[in-house]
């Protein structure tokens, strides 16, 4: 893998591995599959967002893919937590997923966050020329 040493592209392939490992076995045992389809779409979009993020032609095309993983990130764990709600999901299993999508989003919550001031920086100092 190219990325293998970036720690979000790593955390988020991993998980969405899990997910279609997750969804293979939900498909199996239940009949809402417009829900897993749900959830697979989106936790698999946030890995390929970090990718096309990371091959970004600029900052502001890294911001937008991030944020874009970010936005997905955040739908997946409103997947996991109607999953919990609906008991599709066993407790420790939506804990096991839960704990990593959190990790996931804090991680590109920084990641965004930052880019952007360092591009509101560069801007300033431009301007202060």
């Amino acid at each position: 893998m190219k990325y293998e040493d970036n720690e979000i592209y790593r955390k988020s392939f991993n998980f969405s591995v899990d997910v279609v490992n997750l969804y293979r076995k939900l498909c199996k045992n239940g009949h809402e599959y417009e829900l897993y389809n749900q959830i697979l779409k989106s936790a698999t979009s946030i890995g390929a967002n970090i990718t096309e993020g990371l091959e970004g032609q600029s900052k502001k095309d890294f911001v937008s893919k991030f944020s874009i993983a970010l936005k997905e990130a955040a739908e997946t764990e409103y997947w996991l937590d109607l999953f919990n709600k609906t008991n599709i999901l066993e407790e420790n299993e939506y804990r096991n997923y839960k704990k990593e999508i959190r990790s996931i989003i804090r991680i590109l919550s920084k990641i965004v966050r930052s880019t952007k001031n360092n591009m509101e920086g560069a801007n300033n100092d431009k301007k202060s020329v």
